[in-house]
C-alpha cells in the first residue's frame, strides 16, 4: 500500500523518481541491503511495540518520541535509496552514508527529549544544540523530498515552508504571522504541527502496517494470483483480456494503492495480451491507466490519502472506505462496460483457452491472499481495529507461504523486509516534506482566514464552491502528489465546502476525486504515459484515450457531492434508488462512449450522443433529470422495441 500520489515522482513507494528507473533505485538499496533490513526490522518492531502496546523490555516511549524514532530510521534510509544526482543510481557515495548517520542520531536524540521538548516550550525556544540539530533535520527532510519527491513538489514545500519568515508582509488573506528563521526551524521540526504533524502521525500510527501489508501481497505472489483469478473469472467473455485488466489492475490496486507501480506490474502482462486480442495499443494503455487509477480510490486499502483523509474527519477508516466503495465501483463498472461494448462492436472474442487458468485450482493455489484479505476487510469494518489489522493479516498471509514453502523461508522474509523499507522509507520522505504544508497553514493562521474568504466570495454560490475546487484541484494534482494536493485543499477548501451545506464526507472524496485526475489528463496523464511506454505507442494520444474511457470520473465527484445517498448517506430506500439510478446512468454512459447499446447493437452519431445525455442527465440528483435522462435514452431503444430488428444507426 502506497500513498497514490503524483508520478512526479510515481505514486508507489516502490517506485522512483521520475527520472529514475525503478530497477536503478532497488539495485542501489541493495547496494546497502544488510543495513536496509536492519533498519526496516528496527523500525517494524518499534512500530509494533508501540501500536499493540506490548512494552517489550518496559520500552515505551510517548507519541512523539516514537515519531522521531521512525522519521529518523526511515528519512535516513531513503538517503540509501535515492540519490542525489543520476550519477549516483547504481551507487552510493559516502555523503549519503553521512546524511543517514546524521539524520538517524538526529531523530533519537530528539526522541530522546521527546516530553522535554514539550514540557520546556523546545519549538518557540531551544538551547543551541536542539536548535542545530533542527537544522539538520529540516535539511534533511527537505533534500530527500527533493529526491523522492520531485522537483515541482520540492518548490511547493520550500515556498511553503519558509512562508512564516514573510507571512506579515503578504496582502489580503494571505497574511499571517511572522517567524524569524531560528523560530520557523524549531517550529518545524519541534512543533507537533508540521513534520512531526498529522501526515508523520498517520504514517507512523496507521500506515507503516499497510505498507508491511502491500508488501507482503507482493512478495508471496499476490499479483499473480489477482492476474490469474481475474482471467479464470473473465477470460472466455467477449474483450476478456481487457476485463482480466480491469479486475486484476483494480483488485492489485486497491491493496496496494499504487497508481505508476500498478501500471508497471500488472500493465507488463495486461497490456500485450490485449493488443494480442485485438486492442489497439492505445486503447489498452488507456483501459490499464484508467483501472490503475482506480486502484487508488478502491477499498479497502485505498493509499495514503484515505487515512489522513480519517484524521482529517476523525473517523475510523472503515468509516471512510464505507463512503468509498459506491463511487469506486461505479468506475469500474462503466470501464468494464466501456470495453465489453467496444469487443461486441468490434467483434474481440475472449483470452485463448489456453491462456486461461481453472478457477478453483487458481484459488486453491492463492487462497492466503484472500484469507489476508478478509481477514483485513472484517478486521477493519466489524472490530475497527484499523491499527492493528494489518499486521495481523500480513502474518496470516506470511504464516501460510511460509509454511507452504518453508525452504525459501529467508528468501520471503528477506523480500518482505526490503518492500517495506523501500515503502516506507519513501513515504517519509514525501509526507514529511507536505508536512510543512500544513505546519506553515497553521502557525502564520493563514489557512483559516482564506477557507472564511473563500465562503464568502462564493456567495452561498455551492455551484461556484465546486467548480473553484474542481479546477484548483486538477490544477495542483499536475505538480503535487495527491496526498500534498488533497492536505492543501482539505484545510483551505473543504470548510469552505461544509460552511455551504455540502456532507463533509463527500467534500473530502470530492478532493481527492479530483486531485488524482491528473493521472489520466493531459498533458501530465503519468499513468497513461507509463501504460504507453509498455503498449508502444504515443503518450498523449493514450492520456487522451485514457482521459474519454476515465470521464465517469470528471462527473462522479459532483454526483455524489450533491447526492450524498452515493456514498451511502441516508435511509436503506435513499441509498438503493440513488445507486440504481447511478448504475443505470454509468451504463448508458458507457454505451453511449463506445456508440454500442446492450440490446439495440451499434449506434449512430445521434443515438450515441442521446445515450450519453441520457446518462448524464441521470447522474443529477433530481426526479425530472431521471425521467428526461431516461427518456432520452430510450428513443435510441424505440426503433429496436418497434421492430424484430435493430434499425440502421442514424
Amino acid at each position: 500500500m502506497s500513498d497514490p500520489t503524483s508520478a512526479r515522482p510515481t505514486t508507489a513507494p516502490t517506485t522512483a523518481p521520475a527520472d529514475a528507473p525503478v530497477s536503478d533505485l532497488k539495485s542501489r538499496g541493495a547496494r546497502a541491503l544488510p543495513v536496509v533490513l536492519l533498519v526496516t526490522l528496527a523500525g517494524l518492531a518499534i512500530a509494533i511495540n508501540q501500536v499493540f502496546l506490548i512494552r517489550a523490555f518496559g520500552f515505551q516511549i510517548i507519541s512523539t518520541g516514537y515519531y522521531f524514532l521512525l522519521l529518523g530510521l526511515f528519512i535516513g534510509l531513503a538517503f540509501l535509496f535515492f540519490p542525489a544526482r543520476a550519477a549516483d543510481r547504481a551507487r552510493i557515495p559516502f555523503y549519503d552514508w553521512i546524511a543517514a548517520a546524521a539524520t538517524l542520531g538526529s531523530g533519537v536524540y530528539f526522541a530522546v527529549h521527546a516530553e522535554t521538548i514539550i514540557s520546556q516550550g523546545w519549538d518557540f525556544a531551544a538551547p543551541a544544540l536542539p536548535t542545530v540539530l533542527s537544522f539538520v533535520f529540516f535539511f534533511a527532510v527537505m533534500e530527500v523530498l527533493r529526491r523522492a519527491g520531485g522537483r515541482v513538489l520540492f518548490v511547493v514545500c520550500v515556498l511553503f515552508a519558509f512562508y512564516p519568515l514573510f507571512a506579515d508582509h503578504m496582502p489580503g488573506v494571505l497574511w499571517g504571522t511572522h517567524y524569524s528563521l531560528e523560530e520557523t526551524m524549531l517550529a518545524h521540526v519541534m512543533g507537533v504541527e508540521s513534520i512531526v504533524g498529522i501526515t508523520t502521525k498517520i504514517l507512523c500510527e496507521l500506515l507503516v502496517g499497510y505498507l508491511l501489508f502491500g508488501a507482503t501481497l507482493t512478495a508471496t505472489g499476490g499479483g499473480q494470483f489477482f492476474m490469474d483469478f481475474a482471467a479464470a473469472v473473465m477470460g472466455r467473455s467477449r474483450g476478456g483480456p481487457a476485463k482480466v485488466a480491469v479486475i486484476a489492475s483494480g483488485m492489485f490496486g486497491s491493496l496496494s494503492g499504487s497508481v505508476i507501480s500498478n501500471v508497471i506490474s500488472t500493465g507488463s502482462f495486461t497490456i500485450p495480451t490485449m493488443k494480442r486480442a485485438g486492442y489497439p495499443p492505445v486503447y489498452a494503455a488507456a483501459i490499464e491507466s484508467n483501472a490503475s487509477t482506480g486502484g487508488a480510490i478502491m477499498p479497502p486499502v485505498m493509499g495514503a490519502v484515505a487515512f489522513i483523509m480519517a484524521s482529517f474527519l476523525n473517523v475510523p477508516y472503515g468509516t471512510v472506505i464505507e463512503a468509498a466503495v459506491i463511487p469506486a465501483l461505479l468506475f469500474y463498472l462503466v470501464l468494464i462496460i466501456q470495453v465489453d461494448t467496444y469487443a461486441a462492436r468490434v467483434g474481440l472474442t475472449g483470452l485463448p483457452e489456453a491462456e486461461i487458468p481453472a478457477l478453483w485450482p487458481t484459488v486453491k493455489e492463492g487462497w492466503p491472499h484472500l484469507l489476508g484479505l478478509g481477514l483485513l476487510v472484517v478486521l477493519i469494518l466489524a472490530f475497527e481495529m484499523d491499527r492493528t489489522a494489518p499486521f495481523w493479516a500480513s502474518g496470516a498471509m506470511l504464516a501460510v507461504a511460509l509454511l507452504r514453502d518453508h525452504r525459501n523461508l529467508w528468501g520471503t522474509l528477506r523480500a518482505v523486509l526490503f518492500e517495506t523499507g523501500h515503502s516506507v522509507a519513501y513515504l517519509f520522505a514525501v509526507l514529511a516534506g507536505i508536512g510543512l504544508i500544513v505546519g506553515s497553514l497553521s502557525i502564520t493562521g493563514v489557512g483559516n482566514s482564506f477557507s472564511r474568504e473563500l465562503v464568502q466570495y462564493a456567495d452561498g454560490s455551492v455551484t461556484l464552491l465546486l467548480t473553484f475546487g474542481a479546477i484548483t484541484s486538477f490544477v495542483l494534482g499536475m505538480g503535487m502528489t495527491v496526498s500534498a494536493c488533497y492536505i492543501f485543499l482539505s484545510i483551505i477548501l473543504a470548510p469552505a465546502l461544509v460552511a455551504g451545506g455540502l456532507d463533509e464526507m463527500a467534500s473530502h472524496l470530492f478532493i481527492l476525486y479530483w486531485g488524482m485526475l491528473s493521472f489520466i489528463t493531459p498533458p501530465v496523464s503519468m499513468a497513461a504515459v507509463t501504460a504507453a511506454g509498455i503498449a508502444g505507442c504515443s503518450g498523449m494520444k493514450a492520456g487522451f484515450m485514457a482521459m474519454r474511457l476515465g470521464a465517469v470520473l470528471f462527473v462522479l465527484p459532483f454526483a455524489f457531492v450533491l447526492n450524498p445517498a452515493l456514498i451511502g448517506r441516508g435511509g436503506v430506500t435513499e441509498v438503493a434508488l440513488s445507486v440504481t439510478t447511478a448504475v443505470v446512468a454509468v451504463w448508458l454512459i458507457g454505451c453511449g462512449f463506445e456508440r454500442y447499446l446492450h440490446g439495440r447493437g451499434p449506434l449512430g452519431r445521434v443515438e450515441s450522443a442521446a445515450v450519453l445525455t441520457g446518462g448524464l442527465l441521470m447522474l443529477v440528483p433530481e426526479v425530472m433529470t431521471d425521467l428526461a435522462g431516461f427518456a432520452l435514452a430510450m428513443t435510441a431503444y424505440l426503433p429496436r422495441l418497434m421492430a424484430r430488428r435493430g434499425t440502421t444507426p442514424l
